[in-house]
């Protein structure tokens, strides 16, 4: 089972510790019960994000593969239709919410499973509750 889109702004928080709260943590545990699903960009943004940690000196390169490993051990699910989707739907979402084409993919998966997303992105917040969808 799926519980809930999850956005990389969320992840990071459990790679990095001072970024980390209590709400994030808790929803590490949640995706380790529940799961979560990302959209097919989640990866590339996953890695662009501990690639720049590793090149200012804020992770070493041990430390970026302990955290692939992490993420990689938890049952997050790739939607698969994402890049089909990119050009029309995810484009629409992002022009009429005023977001990013990838915080509108992560909202277009949202409303498309019916399910919330876990977000810190303040725009992807606003939108997800305009159209509907609960931000966790």
């Amino acid at each position: 089972m799926t519980g809930f889109v999850l956005d990389c702004s969320i992840a990071m928080t459990w790679c990095f510790e001072d970024e980390a709260t209590p709400a994030t943590d808790a929803l590490l545990d949640r995706v380790r019960d529940e799961g979560a699903i990302v959209p097919m960009l989640w990866h590339l943004e996953i890695g662009n994000v501990l690639l720049q940690a590793e090149r200012r000196g804020r992770v070493s390169s041990a430390d970026l593969s302990a955290r692939l490993e992490l993420l990689a051990a938890l049952p997050i699910t790739t939607d698969d239709q994402t890049s089909s989707r990119a050009l029309r739907e995810v484009l629409s979402l992002a022009r009429a919410e005023t977001l990013t084409t990838y915080d509108a993919a992560y909202l277009e998966l949202a409303v498309r499973r019916r399910l919330p997303v876990a977000t810190k992105d303040r725009p992807l917040q606003r939108a997800a509750k305009r159209v509907g969808i609960d931000v966790i």
